[in-house]
């Protein structure tokens, strides 16, 4: 099966590395990605930057050099940034901006209905939320006008799931990623999604699995293909995040 990854992280030390409520993430460089993730067969991806890495762009602009024009990249930037430093960041390969709500060193959630529209309407960028979906409550509707946005991680949450499910229903996309670090029922989760949005679903491996319960493992794509046909495993797998990260 091939596979875009749409959400991974690199963490170089020989950038700013933010302790963020009290951890610090171990160095997880291109190398050390490329190694663990040779016998998968990763077309593209998209890095995504951490809580413990803030508005830093210097680490992201290098290792999308090093990954290559297939892979792009989903960063962290205060409001205060200017257009220009936005549309440099896309034609260096950025594609998305991030709110990590769960985690902290992101934009406050406050911002998110401007900035959200201010990126889209500048270079086409979607947002990706970090939120446990049992959050989404008191934003449902601030979401359901925004133009692009994913959450991460199934969500997070069981008592989320219903939150999140009504906003996949208004064309929200989901992030398959971070099994082991989610409470919820993992295969009724991505069945449900799938059946009210066959696009919605984007596998990640979420390397190198910061603060999970456990790291991915390959068996986190066989469940996929396990519980869904060729054809809808490929759109999980592949082309729903190629798709929706091709702007």
């Amino acid at each position: 099966m091939r596979i875009f990854d749409a959400h991974f992280h690199i963490i170089d030390f020989d950038f700013p590395i933010i302790e963020n409520q009290g951890y610090t993430p171990p160095s997880y460089v291109v190398t050390d990605y490329q190694k663990e993730t040779m016998d998968l067969n990763v077309l593209g991806g998209a890095i995504v930057s951490g809580s413990f890495q803030g508005f830093d762009q210097n680490y992201l602009l290098k290792a999308l050099k090093q990954m290559g024009e297939a892979f792009c990249g989903v960063t962290q930037l205060p409001v205060t940034v200017t257009d220009e430093e936005i549309i440099s960041l896309h034609n260096h390969g950025v594609r998305a901006l991030r709110f990590n709500i769960k985690r902290g060193g992101s934009e406050d959630l406050s911002k998110l209905d401007y900035f959200a529209k201010r990126v889209y309407d500048l270079v086409g960028w979607h947002s990706e939320l970090y939120i446990d979906a049992k959050d989404l409550s008191d934003i449902s509707s601030t979401i359901e006008k925004m133009p692009a946005i994913s959450i991460d991680h199934l969500g997070l949450s069981e008592d989320g799931l219903p939150y999140l499910l009504k906003l996949v229903d208004k064309g929200i996309r989901v992030k398959a990623t971070g099994f082991g670090r989610v409470e919820l029922n993992i295969e009724n989760a991505l069945k449900t999604i799938y059946d009210i949005n066959p696009d919605a679903l984007m596998f990640g491996t979420d390397l190198p699995s910061t603060r999970a319960k456990r790291p991915f493992e390959y068996k986190d794509i066989e469940l996929i293909q396990n519980l869904f046909d060729e054809k809808a495993a490929d759109k999980i797998l592949y082309r729903n995040a190629l798709e929706w990260y091709s702007n």
